[in-house]
């Protein structure tokens, strides 16, 4: 253990590749070193490592781990603290997000769903309070505007994100005054991999006041003011969306 590791610690998960990634190279850049989780994205995850490693050397952890296996989340804050001794940041940015129409939805879908995007960050977060009280740190959980204006066709992923609102507000309340909790919910940032039309697409930009596509960078601006320029802000959940949620 190195409990006077000089700089602040951030875990964050999902971080190998899209917003993730770029959340790490942000929160990399401002004096953050980093606890980086995948999943599956070993090669991405490990680019990103040796990329960071380049700029500050002894400034980043790989780990790896299946969130939806509950046993593995305590292991993972175990590695964390063994290496740095300290966590100042959690954020929870993994995420599954595919459709799940009424009638066809299944209850594979449901576990899954709300195990990647309600019942990991929770129980992730239980396990870093000690580190974070310690740290008088932060979270931030990658919430979605469909948490409160949901997408047709994905009544799962739209429950579980809302589940994970619910859960910033209430933990917020749990664990103040040491540790803020807040949340950012993107808009249209980066398209689904499986890819909409171009006429869905400009479908949708056409009803954001700011007509365009937001980028991860703008996601990943949000999250660093969250942790490090906002004290007196917790219990809150930042709309990234170009002004799309705004009453018509």
């Amino acid at each position: 253990m190195t409990p006077s590791h000089p700089r602040p610690v951030a875990l964050i998960t999902g971080a190998g590749r899209r917003v993730g990634a770029v959340i790490a190279r942000t929160l990399h850049a401002a004096g953050y070193d980093l606890a980086l989780h995948y999943r599956h994205s070993a090669d991405a995850a490990r680019a990103l490592t040796d990329e960071l490693e380049a700029q500050r050397r002894g400034s980043t952890l790989l780990l790896q781990a299946e969130l939806a296996d509950l046993t593995a989340l305590p292991r993972l804050l175990e590695q964390l603290l063994a290496h740095y001794g300290r966590l100042d940041a959690l954020v929870n940015n993994a995420s599954a997000f595919y459709p799940t129409p009424v009638g066809s939805a299944t209850p594979a879908q449901w576990n899954e769903l709300f195990a990647s995007n309600a019942q990991a960050p929770f129980f992730l977060c239980q396990a870093a309070v000690p580190a974070l009280r310690a740290a008088r740190g932060g979270i931030v959980n990658l919430v979605d505007i469909y948490a409160e204006r949901p997408l047709a066709g994905h009544p799962l992923y739209c429950m579980a994100k809302a589940a994970l609102a619910a859960m910033t507000r209430s933990l917020a309340l749990d664990l103040a005054p040491e540790v803020r909790v807040n949340g950012v919910a993107p808009g249209a940032v980066l398209w689904p991999s499986e890819g909409k039309s171009p006429a869905e697409q400009q479908a949708m930009l056409a009803g954001t006041p700011l007509q365009r596509a937001g980028t991860p960078g703008d996601v990943a601006s949000a999250v660093l003011w969250l942790l490090r320029d906002a004290p007196y802000v917790t219990g809150q959940i930042i709309r990234v969306d170009g002004g799309r949620t705004l009453p018509l």
